[in-house]
């Protein structure tokens, strides 16, 4: 009786450890940064996950905004600014410069 449970505990514990690097997939929220100079976005980070942290920062003289075409954020970044989103869904997200229409980039975001 003891050996069957001790087996029964040994394979559910075994089972538990396969779960556990599943679970906790991904782990931290990681934190990308796209830099703005020269009148152009930098280039779009790649492997973003849902909750990661993407931070613009400007390093252009002139003022830009990091908008995204489903206003779900407008960043404002006078120069030497810088703003931060959470990514809150997976999918394609673009965005634009307000003030330089031709300043675009777009984020694929993995669930």
């Amino acid at each position: 009786m003891r050996s069957r449970f001790l087996l029964g505990a040994s394979v559910a514990l075994s089972a538990a450890s396969l779960l556990i690097p599943v679970l906790s997939y991904g782990g931290e929220p990681k934190h990308f940064v796209i830099e703005i100079d020269k009148l152009a976005f930098g280039q779009a980070p790649t492997g973003l996950r849902v909750n990661d942290i993407v931070e613009w920062r400007n390093a252009d003289i002139f003022r830009h905004t990091a908008t995204a075409s489903d206003e779900s954020f407008d960043l404002d970044l006078p120069p030497a600014g810088r703003g931060q989103v959470v990514l809150k869904r997976a999918g394609q997200l673009e965005y634009f410069c307000r003030f330089h229409p031709g300043m675009r980039g777009r984020l694929e975001v993995a669930p």
